[in-house]
């Protein structure tokens, strides 16, 4: 409903009924059960998914679980009245009635539709302590609507910025992608800094940031965020492993110097810069294995690009993350971390033909040097 009263075509449709969940699996077969904090059925039509949510009740009896003000399990069902004060802002708690088209309001939520106004329903605090995540959601929805936060939502996220750290990792995962990949990255990176979130979510590469090289700011990651609007401005994907790979670039970075200088080669700097950066990041927000060996593959190809002889760059372009290494480079070159010249090389040999690439590799590629024979030896296994 609200991104219907700002002319947009809204991503999908939140489904709420008076049904409990069991009810609704009974009425439909292709229905299935999910969530253990909130209680949702899942009606799937083919590929097609219907999230269907009970009106949520503001009784004290039932199956609730609070843990130091932080809610862990809430399925307590009630009327549209009682559901309409357990929703998070009050942009957000306006209901679309199917039977005539109407909008039922309870908390003047069209008020603050009108004067772009993003306000919690109830006491700030008290629902930032439920759920810690809502301060996240404050930020992405006041980037994707162009909402100003109101002052009483704001000054507790300062206060309780922190509790981040308290939300399960995975979780986290998944709100980070949904900040970051909705097409106002740069925005939202720069409001969870303002509110000090950002610092509960990549801790090292804040620290990173904090500092400036020759009196400049780091200004790779802002770079890679904008680069990520652009693409999804366009229709174009964003895989999740290259964002993290551009949000730990920094650390990684740092750690691959200070390798470096206690006398590891470039290589294996950089493959225990990556393992330690990783094991670090996974306890604040992780994300699938096969996200961390993506993000691990697009570091180290970084090194590979400047092998530019022989058989190498013909093996690291036939390689599955050749493009989002490429990418990743070129991002680097343009903030004046790599050199320019490579990326332009690689420009050109990824377009040029096969005659061509043999040329900038100085020569065809070699086959092979085979080992000399010690006829001494061969002589001796004879006789013997």
């Amino acid at each position: 409903m609200r991104d219907l009263l700002l002319g947009r075509e809204p991503k999908d449709f939140d489904v709420v009924t008076d049904a409990n969940p069991e009810q609704i699996k009974a009425i439909f077969r292709n229905c299935r059960l999910i969530g253990r904090r909130f209680r949702l059925a899942h009606i799937c039509f083919g590929r097609e998914v219907i999230e269907v949510a009970t009106f949520r009740g503001d009784d004290t009896e039932g199956d609730r679980v609070v843990e130091n003000g932080r809610l862990l399990r809430d399925n307590i069902y009630g009327t549209i009245e009682e559901d309409v004060w357990r929703r998070d802002f009050t942009v957000n708690a306006l209901y679309y009635n199917i039977y005539d088209f109407s909008v039922a309001d309870y908390v003047d939520g069209m008020v603050d539709h009108g004067t772009g106004t993003l306000r919690l329903i109830g006491d700030p605090e008290q629902r930032y302590r439920e759920d810690p995540v809502r301060m996240l959601r404050a930020v992405r929805f006041a980037t994707k609507l162009g909402f100003s936060i109101h002052s009483s939502c704001e000054a507790p996220i300062f206060k309780f910025s922190s509790l981040l750290q308290s939300i399960p990792p995975a979780r986290l995962y998944d709100e980070v992608l949904k900040l970051f990949l909705s097409g106002y990255a740069v925005q939202t990176f720069e409001m969870l800094r303002h509110y000090h979130l950002f610092e509960n979510l990549f801790p090292e590469t804040e620290r990173c940031l904090a500092y400036e090289v020759d009196g400049f700011p780091l200004v790779f990651l802002a770079k890679a965020l904008e680069n990520t609007d652009i693409r999804i401005v366009e229709g174009k994907t964003v895989m999740p492993y290259f964002l993290m790979a551009a949000f730990l670039w920094e650390p990684v970075r740092k750690r691959i110097e200070k390798n470096v200088e206690k006398g590891l080669s470039e290589a294996v700097a950089s493959q225990e810069a990556a393992k330690d950066v990783i094991q670090q990041q996974i306890k604040q927000i992780a994300f699938p294995r096969r996200v961390g060996m993506s993000i691990k593959e697009v570091w180290q190809m970084q090194l590979r690009f400047k092998s530019r002889r022989g058989d190498r760059p013909f093996k690291l372009l036939s390689h599955p993350r050749f493009r989002a290494a490429f990418d990743f480079m070129v991002l680097r070159a343009t903030t004046g971390e790599a050199e320019p010249e490579i990326a332009d090389w690689w420009e050109k040999f990824q377009i040029s033909d096969d005659a061509t690439r043999k040329k900038m590799t100085r020569g065809s590629r070699q086959a092979p040097r085979k080992r000399r024979r010690n006829s001494k030896r061969s002589n001796r296994q004879i006789t013997e």
